[in-house]
């Protein structure tokens, strides 16, 4: 079996390396014209990590990112809502990484050079039209070159090529009205130096997190700044995704200093500044048509909330070469993959849009805008306890369930 992969992202480089492990072939084709190590920074949850790791990425991982230690989540005058521990020292058996998201592409891009050899990971290589028939699949790409297989998997994002044949009317990605900041900026270390720290409510949100140790002793910290504007207000398509400008957001966040962080300082230290909306799609009624499925974004693109996007990519891909290696044929193959995997992320998706873990932070601002004096007579414990228990079952990172649950990797035959 050979399969042709649209997209070197996150989830298309996971699934040539899982893939490659469970001795299916592989080849990657990622639109860009050269891969670098740009944007900002991502979460990975100790499942994801589980599974990097089981692809032997462990130690790539531990040198690349920051083994987060706690979340805590505040109000807008830095009173702290809630704190828990996060990966090993939340008892999981794999850490959280927060980690630069350019970095992790170029990571896996080099393992999947490494393990399928150059030539089968290619840039440059922009998908314009597919077709299948009885004996295989052909990509057809911008520079007319093409390629052949039996199986295409489109892991090509959230603007998909792929994806606008299983959706033609689908149109734009839905905004919800939020616009979000992000930058990263070099400064001092802050709580235990290895803290994601959420604050604010669903209305104004800031969000940041470490990602990477620098030589003086100070932190790349990634950051996110989050305002929700009116239903009317109007954002041109051709805006979107751009640089943006911290006179356009500073201003709101100005008064944000909490003693233990200080969130203006932190903003006027951006390197680099970008501007998008916060959008997602609809869950979709099939990923499947004969030998081509949907993978990561392209399958279930999602709110950042719950840290989880790349995370349920990775997912999407382990679970494919699993299913793959494991059915009789090909067809039930992605048939087993679409069944678990599809209502899964659709969950997910929902849950999202329902603020899933973030709740807690709406509920407090509702019941509390001027701030508390007890917290726990505006909200209790079981309900922040139940808020964060239940959004780790849902998207399968539960401590428990994901410690004693066998391995997905594929037997090898001795």
């Amino acid at each position: 079996m050979r399969a042709i992969i649209i997209g070197g992202g996150i989830g298309g480089l996971t699934t040539a390396l899982a893939l490659h492990a469970a001795g299916i072939g592989a080849e990657v084709f990622e639109s860009a014209a050269e891969v670098r190590p740009l944007g900002v920074g991502i979460n990975l949850q100790p499942h994801a990590v589980r599974e990097l790791t089981e692809l032997g990425l462990g130690e790539r991982l531990a040198e690349t990112g920051i083994a987060t230690r706690e979340l805590v989540y505040a109000n807008r005058f830095g009173q702290v809502i809630w704190r828990e521990d996060r990966g090993l020292a939340a008892g999981y058996r794999w850490p959280q990484y927060s980690i630069h998201r350019g970095r992790l592409q170029t990571l896996l891009w080099r393992a999947a050079q490494e393990r399928l050899g150059a030539g089968r990971v290619q840039a440059g290589k922009r998908l314009v039209a597919f077709a299948q028939d009885a004996a295989g699949v052909t990509a057809r790409f911008a520079d007319g070159s093409t390629a052949q297989g039996d199986l295409l998997i489109a892991a090509d994002g959230i603007h998909s090529v792929v994806r606008r044949h299983f959706a033609p009317d689908e149109g734009p990605p839905k905004w919800n009205g939020a616009i979000l900041w992000r930058a990263t900026s070099e400064a001092p270390p802050y709580l235990t130096g290895a803290s994601m720290v959420q604050a604010g409510s669903h209305d104004q949100k800031f969000v940041c997190y470490p990602i990477a140790a620098l030589p003086d002793g100070r932190r790349l910290t990634n950051w996110i700044a989050e305002i929700r504007f009116e239903p009317d207000h109007v954002w041109n398509r051709e805006d979107w995704n751009r640089p943006g400008r911290l006179e356009d957001v500073l201003p709101a966040f100005e008064r944000w200093n909490f003693g233990w962080f200080d969130v203006p300082d932190l903003m006027r230290r951006a390197e680099a500044l970008y501007e998008f909306p916060m959008v997602d799609r609809d869950p979709l009624p099939r990923w499947t048509e004969g030998r081509v499925t949907l993978l990561g974004d392209a399958a279930h693109p999602m709110y950042p909330i719950g840290s989880n996007g790349a995370s349920q990519a990775i997912l999407d891909a382990r679970r494919l070469a699993w299913h793959l290696a494991m059915q009789p044929r090909r067809e039930d193959g992605l048939a087993a993959y679409e069944a678990e995997r599809r209502p899964a992320t659709a969950a997910i998706v929902a849950a999202n849009r329902g603020l899933g873990p973030d709740l807690v932070l709406e509920l407090v601002h509702q019941r509390a805008p001027d701030g508390f004096t007890d917290l726990h007579s505006v909200i209790s414990r079981q309900e922040l306890e139940e808020t964060a228990s239940n959004y780790k079952k849902l998207a399968g990172f539960d401590p428990e369930l994901l410690n004693r649950r066998e391995s997905w990797s594929v037997p090898r035959a001795a």
